[in-house]
């Protein structure tokens, strides 16, 4: 296919998607459970699967276009199907991440509620003067966290929109360059159509003229111009098979 295709240019970004996908999820899976860092990159793994089963399921539907009038973009149904398994192979891939980045969340969400259990407990041992102190400083850190949390959502927004920001430019720099072949070839054809008309008014001159001269010959030069064609063309012939 055409390297102008917005469908491979496409296809192109996402697997460079996916790749940073799958090394950051390995990343992910290295770490621990109560690793600051293990949050960080769950939050990132999520922001880019929804980044990008949102372009899969374009070019999806591009292809469900496609393949209701392939004979418009010059499609057979061999590669709609190629790209329709395509696309339905990233998707399953990237679904995979997801799950097990679900299925982890609820997990450390479980472990996390016993930490808390615990830690209640153990405050209520330490006394009833120490207990004021204990909840303002569980409180502050609580605020503390959710503050470094909303901030580092807000980061990951604007990273995101950045992102989409610019593949959203690129695919517009690549509907111009089409735009620009196509008016390019469609001057092309109009120059060759010019070329043709002229061609064809001047061998209908020459076909004229000629008529005219052979019918003020008359006969006679007919004759002799027919037999001084033939003896040019037996000349041209004998050359020809001598060299």
């Amino acid at each position: 296919m055409s390297s102008l295709d917005p469908f491979y240019l496409v296809k192109e970004e996402i697997l460079d998607s996916v790749k940073t996908l799958q090394a950051t999820f390995t990343r992910w899976e290295q770490l621990s459970q109560s690793a600051t860092e293990r949050i960080v990159l769950s939050k990132e793994l999520l922001s880019s699967c929804e980044s990008i089963e949102w372009q899969v399921e374009e070019l999806d539907r591009a292809t469900g276009v496609t393949e209701r009038d392939p004979a418009r973009f010059s499609i057979d149904s061999a590669e709609i199907e190629r790209r329709k398994q395509w696309t339905a192979s990233t998707c399953r891939q990237v679904q995979s991440i997801r799950h097990n980045l679900h299925s982890a969340t609820q997990n450390g969400s479980g472990i996390q509620l016993g930490m808390a259990m615990s830690d209640r407990r153990e405050l209520m041992r330490t006394g009833e003067n120490h207990l004021p102190n204990s909840n303002q400083t569980v409180d502050d850190g609580f605020l503390t966290d959710e503050s470094g949390q909303q901030a580092l959502l807000m980061k990951e927004q604007e990273e995101d929109l950045d992102d989409l920001s610019e593949t959203i430019m690129r695919l517009g720099a690549v509907g111009l360059n089409i735009h620009e072949e196509l008016s390019s070839q469609g001057r092309l054809i109009d120059e060759l159509g010019n070329d043709m008309d002229t061609t064809a008014t001047r061998l209908d001159f020459v076909q004229k003229h000629v008529s005219m001269v052979m019918k003020k010959a008359g006969w006679k030069g007919q004759l002799m111009a027919i037999v001084s064609l033939v003896v040019l063309l037996l000349i041209l012939t004998f050359l020809i098979f001598s060299a």
